[in-house]
């Protein structure tokens, strides 16, 4: 048997020798049974608890999710509007630089 919660395996035998005979072989199985509701009882109770915590946390994170989403659409609007400026401005250039360079070319025709 390995270590259960650091207690060896001989360590448990006594344990349940001590036990015996505290309690006879006539109170084992119900106390057995009642520590079993008892770890039942908790594990239940935890998981209502984290139940509990959940849907209370819900509308947060479903806030936090909307808040995200609305920033990268906020984000992604701004980036359009500026990559679009810049290629306005890039395209405006471009023809300024062409109009010139023709200006110079027939100048120089």
């Amino acid at each position: 048997m390995g270590p259960l919660l650091f207690i060896s395996g001989q360590e448990i035998i006594i344990i349940l020798v001590v036990a015996l005979l505290l309690f006879g072989a006539d109170k084992l199985p119900e106390i057995a049974k009642t520590v079993g509701r008892g770890m039942r009882e908790i594990r239940k109770a935890t998981d209502e608890i984290k139940h509990e915590i959940e849907n209370s946390t819900k509308e947060v994170r479903e806030d936090l999710n909307e808040v995200t989403d609305s920033l990268r659409k906020d984000i992604t609007d701004v980036t359009n509007s500026v990559q679009k400026d810049f290629n306005d401005a890039a395209n405006a250039a471009d023809k300024e630089v062409k109009d010139v360079t023709d200006d110079i070319n027939s100048s120089v025709k």
